[in-house]
C-alpha cells in the first residue's frame, strides 16, 4: 500500500508539473508561430516536437543522474520572441535557433558557466529561488478576484490536504478545482476535439542580422532567466547539478530538432521545484522519479499536441496559475528558510530576493540574473575578509 501511495504521489507531482508547464506557455508559442506566418497547424507540430524532446531528455537525464533533472521550453525566451521575430520569416528563425543552441553547447563543453555557478553560495540561489516563485504564491491570492469559490476551495483542500491526506493534497487541489470549475460553467469543453499532430520540416536559414537580433537575445535569456533558476532549483534542495552535462545534452539536441519547432530547451526551474517537493515523495533520493513520471506525460501530452491546444485553452488561466502557485508554497517558504540561515548572508540574500522579485529588466535581460547579481556585489561591500 505504502509502494502504491509513493508511486500515486510521484505520478501527481509529475502531472501537476507538466500541466503547469505547458498550459502557462502554449499562448506565447502560438503567438511565436503566427507571428513568424506560421498557422495553427504549426503550433501542434512545434508543441508535438518539444514534447517529445522535452520528455525523453527529461526521462534520459534524471534516470541516468538519479535526481529530479525536469527539462522544460524556455517560456520567456517564447515571450522575447515574440518582438523580437517580427520582420523575420520562418526559416531565418530556426536558423537563428541553431546559432542560439549552439552557443548553449559551446557553454556546456568549456564549462564556464558551472565554474561560476559553483562559486555563488547556496544562500544566494535560495533566495533568487524564493524571489523567482514568490510571485506565483502571491498570485493565487490575486486570482481570487477572478474565481473565488474555486480558488478559495483549492486553497482549502490544500490545508485540509496537508493536515489529515497529506500524501494526496496536490491531488485533491487538483481535483477539487477542475471539478467546481467545471460544475460552475469555467471550462468550456465544446472546444475539445481529438486531432492528430504531424511534424513540419522547416529549413533553415542562416542570416547574420537574424542571429543577432533573435538568436543572442534568445541565449542570453535561456542561460540568465532559465537555466540560471533550474540550477538555484536543483542546488537549493541539495542535488548534485549536472549543469554542464545538462547545457550539453540540451544545446546538441536543440541543434538536431530546432527545424520541426524546438526553439529553445533547458533546466526547468518552477515545475521543477514541484517534482523536488515533500509532496513527490519523502525521501529525496528518490525524487527523480517524479521528474521520470513528468517525462512521460510530456510525450503522451505531445502525441496529444493538436487536441492540447483545445483543452488548455479551455480551462480558466487564473486556475491553472493558482494550482502552480499553491503547489510551490512549501519550496517558497524552504527557500526563505535557507535564504535567512546564515547570518553573514542575510543581507545579500535579502537584496538578491527583493531583485529578483521585481519586475528589473535590463538590456532584456530578466530580474533573476540581475538578483544574484546584485546578491554578488553586496555580498563583497560587506563581507568581512
Amino acid at each position: 500500500m505504502m509502494f502504491s501511495d509513493q508511486l500515486l504521489n510521484r505520478a501527481t507531482a509529475g502531472l501537476v508539473a507538466v500541466i503547469i508547464g505547458f498550459s502557462s506557455s502554449i499562448a506565447l508559442i502560438y503567438q511565436v508561430v503566427i507571428t513568424l506566418g506560421g498557422t495553427p497547424d504549426l503550433v501542434a507540430s512545434w508543441l508535438l516536437m518539444l514534447g517529445l524532446v522535452m520528455g525523453i531528455t527529461t526521462i534520459g537525464l534524471s534516470y541516468y543522474y538519479k535526481v529530479p533533472v525536469l527539462i522544460a521550453w524556455s517560456t520567456t525566451g517564447a515571450a522575447l520572441l515574440i518582438s523580437s521575430a517580427q520582420g523575420y520569416h520562418l526559416g531565418e528563425a530556426i536558423g537563428a535557433f541553431m546559432f542560439a543552441a549552439t552557443l548553449v553547447f559551446v557553454s556546456g563543453v568549456t564549462g564556464w558557466f558551472e565554474k561560476i555557478m559553483n562559486r555563488i553560495p547556496s544562500e544566494l540561489a535560495c533566495a533568487m529561488l524564493a524571489g523567482v516563485l514568490v510571485t506565483f504564491g502571491i498570485d493565487v491570492f490575486n486570482f481570487m478576484n477572478e474565481l473565488p469559490l474555486v480558488i478559495g476551495l483549492m486553497v482549502l483542500m490544500y490545508f485540509l490536504g496537508k493536515r489529515f491526506f497529506a500524501r494526496f493534497a496536490m491531488l485533491s487541489v487538483l481535483i477539487a478545482g477542475v471539478l467546481l470549475a467545471w460544475q460552475m460553467g469555467h471550462i468550456d469543453t465544446g472546444a475539445i476535439h481529438w486531432k492528430i499532430s504531424e511534424f513540419t520540416y522547416i529549413a533553415p536559414v542562416f542570416n547574420l542580422q537574424a542571429c543577432i537580433s533573435i538568436g543572442l537575445p534568445l541565449y542570453i535569456v535561456t542561460m540568465t532567466s532559465q537555466n540560471l533558476p533550474g540550477i538555484a532549483v536543483l542546488k537549493a534542495h541539495n542535488y548534485k547539478a549536472p549543469i554542464s552535462a545538462t547545457l550539453n545534452v540540451t544545446g546538441f539536441i536543440n541543434i538536431l530538432t530546432a527545424p520541426f519547432g524546438t526553439y529553445s530547451i533547458n533546466l526547468a526551474a518552477i515545475t521543477a521545484a514541484i517534482c523536488m517537493s515533500d509532496e513527490a515523495d519523502k525521501s529525496p533520493d528518490k525524487r527523480y522519479w517524479a521528474s521520470i513520471a513528468a517525462g512521460v506525460f510530456y510525450i503522451v501530452m505531445a502525441l496529444c499536441a493538436a487536441t492540447l491546444v483545445g483543452l488548455v485553452a479551455s480551462l480558466p488561466q487564473a486556475l491553472i496559475l493558482a494550482l502552480a502557485g499553491i503547489a510551490l508554497f512549501g519550496t517558497i517558504a524552504n527557500s526563505l528558510q535557507q535564504a535567512l540561515s546564515s547570518a553573514q548572508y542575510t543581507e545579500a540574500a535579502i537584496v538578491t530576493f527583493l531583485v529578483t522579485a521585481s519586475d528589473l529588466t535590463m538590456l532584456s535581460v530578466g530580474s533573476a540574473f540581475w538578483g544574484i547579481i546584485a546578491g554578488v556585489c553586496t555580498l563583497m561591500v560587506t563581507r568581512k575578509g
